[in-house]
């Protein structure tokens, strides 16, 4: 464990919300399994506030994790962090006859997003310009899609990448089923 107060501050608002996630909590479960409220739990993963020592040990028991382990400077390399299939979050509301899985992190949200989605026959996702400099890069995992970016039009099917401007309006389509893997950089 370090000796820095200092050092320790700046990692455990970080641990504890990476230790919530890893759970697959919500800030509102983990204030009931803590007792702690739900606006002090944020305030603390925010870095806004110090939890006391009584409040940490609350936090620690609610999560499942180890006290001292919170407050190391270990390396983390040596670990994977796992996302199983029905913990990935989807997007349903958003397009027509298609369903879109959210595969990066939601702290990389606005920065660099990642994207897995499935069309049906006859869906299309139609999306209002980005951030200025925005860009994406779709790859077709499976089927055939139409990717449209300004008056620019073209014709993918499985295996290819297309790499276009996303900061204005553009467009992915398919006739039939298909299957893209979509990578969303904002400048």
């Amino acid at each position: 464990m370090t000796d820095n107060p200092d050092d320790i501050l700046t990692r455990l608002p970080a641990r504890l919300k990476e230790a919530r996630r890893a759970k697959g909590l919500s800030l509102e479960a983990v204030a009931n399994l803590s007792g702690v409220s739900r606006s002090m739990v944020s305030q603390i993963e925010r870095g806004e506030s110090s939890p006391t020592i009584s409040t940490l040990w609350n936090l620690t028991r609610a999560l499942q994790v180890d006290f001292a382990g919170l407050l190391e400077d270990g390396k983390t390399s040596d670990q994977i962090e796992i996302l199983r299939k029905a913990q990935v979050p989807s997007i349903d509301n958003m397009g027509d006859k298609c369903s879109i899985r959210i595969l990066s992190p939601p702290e990389e949200a606005g920065g660099h997003e990642v994207y897995d989605i499935r069309f049906d026959a006859g869906g299309a996702l139609n999306s209002q310009p980005h951030a200025r400099g925005a860009r994406e890069q779709l790859t077709v995992l499976e089927g055939t899609v139409r990717v449209t970016s300004g008056s620019a039009v073209s014709d993918l099917t499985q295996g290819d990448t297309a790499r276009y401007a996303a900061d204005i309006a553009h467009s992915i389509s398919a006739d039939r089923p298909a299957r893209v893997f979509l990578i969303v950089k904002n400048a």
